[in-house]
């Protein structure tokens, strides 16, 4: 027999082994989304029913915010706690079951989330690979395996707005966490986490604004070198000091490593969250106390540094902000009180005979921090830009760069030091 002919005959044997392959009948389940909701304490102040399916202290539940629109979510806590319980993975978000929906593994190896009509909301994609089982590993990664053990599907791969400890962002697959609009509407909301190949970035995505905005880069924060990121993991290891009992870390493959923080106590279940405001927490919990048994440990945009200024929404639609606080409304007769009411000001037309503008001096926008904008060119030329443009609702300048920003939406805008930072609002003429 030939090469090619054996090699042939050998992928056909084993296409038809795999093909073989089937879930035991032991091992397949269905479960319905029926029943009494329970009593603990869970997050976003959900009604929700538990599923058989976990591993302390993690457990797959169906939950909702609103009646007949349930998630089927991963939740990390244990029951004797009277602490609030997290959901750290969701299947389908934004697409949401009903009541009798059923979450099921078939002989086939496909696990399935689909509504009492048997419309699917969800899947692994895993029909007729090899799938022989299913299982809640310790450290919340949900598992389809083949024969080996080897994984074919895991929840690892497909994170909403929280990473594990142990789990990783990766070039070319999940790259990204992305933000929940708000706490009853379990949408994506406008920001997101990226992994990009030198650095992880924040982005906050307005409906005014063509793309989305840089409001934080890693380079300064975590340095990687010259070497390409191919993947980004959150973990956890014990600490050699004393002082400490863990080490909460970001690392990549190539050793690059930023220590987040060190927890005086285990905290081998820590997730890190990427929050409907935009900031980046790691929540550790401790199982020693019934109470307040979760812990901030880690925050990327820090109060008493200053550093919620960077938040694009820290100030409402319109404010200014300093030291992490929100000082001013910054209106075309002066700064005046911040209020969440705080609004730009409206523009009835953009024919440039109707507008004008009003100057800040001492501020930046969130995006001047980490974007280099254009320049160097000529203030004249950076408010012309603006004006011939019906969405920009304001430019922000340095004049001793000449380096110039237009801004589609304005939000959270920080005052600094350096009075040649300039702001120009767009403003109707009265």
């Amino acid at each position: 027999m030939s090469s090619s002919c054996f090699f042939a005959f050998f992928l056909l044997v084993a296409l038809s082994f795999i093909a073989q392959a089937v879930v035991p009948d032991s091992k397949t389940f269905k479960f319905v989304n029926e029943g009494d909701f329970r009593d603990y304490i869970v997050e976003y102040d959900g009604n929700y029913r538990v599923l058989p399916v976990s591993r302390s202290p993690f457990q797959l539940c169906f939950y909702n915010t609103t009646p007949s629109a349930y998630t089927l979510a991963l939740r990390i806590g244990t029951l004797p706690s009277e602490s609030q319980m997290y959901w750290v993975w969701e299947a389908n978000r934004g697409n949401p079951v009903g009541e009798k929906a059923t979450f099921s593994l078939s002989s086939d190896g496909n696990l399935v989330l689909a509504n009492a009509d048997g419309r699917v909301a969800w899947q692994s994609s895993t029909a007729n690979k090899g799938v022989v089982g299913f299982d809640l590993l310790p450290n919340g990664n949900m598992v389809l395996y083949d024969r080996k053990g080897s994984f074919i599907w895991q929840s690892f791969d497909s994170p909403t707005d929280t990473l594990l400890v142990g789990q990783s962002l990766r070039l070319g697959g999940p790259n990204k966490l992305v933000s929940r609009v708000s706490k009853m509407e379990n949408k994506d909301g406008p920001y997101s986490l990226v992994l990009e190949p030198n650095r992880f970035a924040m982005y906050y995505k307005s409906n005014n604004a063509p793309t989305s905005m840089l409001y934080f880069d890693s380079t300064d924060y975590i340095f990687f070198g010259n070497s390409t990121i191919n993947s980004l993991k959150f973990t956890c290891d014990p600490d050699t000091d004393e002082a400490y009992a863990y080490k909460l870390k970001l690392e990549n493959p190539n050793n690059w490593v930023r220590i987040l923080s060190r927890p005086n106590y285990n905290s081998t279940f820590t997730f890190l969250r990427l929050g409907i405001d935009g900031t980046l927490k790691a929540y550790t919990f401790y199982d020693k106390v019934d109470y307040s048994a979760w812990e901030v440990t880690f925050t990327l945009f820090r109060r008493d540094s200053g550093d919620e200024c960077q938040l694009p929404e820290r100030c409402g639609n319109f404010g200014l902000c300093e030291d992490s606080q929100c000082v001013a409304c910054p209106l075309p007769n002066g700064l005046m009180g911040w209020s969440k009411n705080c609004e730009p000001p409206k523009l009835p037309s953009c024919k440039a005979e109707g507008i004008t503008y009003y100057k800040l001096e001492g501020v930046d926008h969130f995006i001047t921090k980490y974007t280099r904008g254009n320049g160097p060119i000529a203030e004249a030329r950076c408010s012309n830009k603006c004006t011939t443009d019906c969405k920009c609702v304001g430019y922000f300048y340095h004049q001793t760069e000449s380096r110039c920003w237009i801004v589609y939406d304005l939000k959270t805008l920080t005052r600094v030091a350096n009075s040649t930072h300039l702001g120009y609002i767009k403003a109707p003429i009265h």
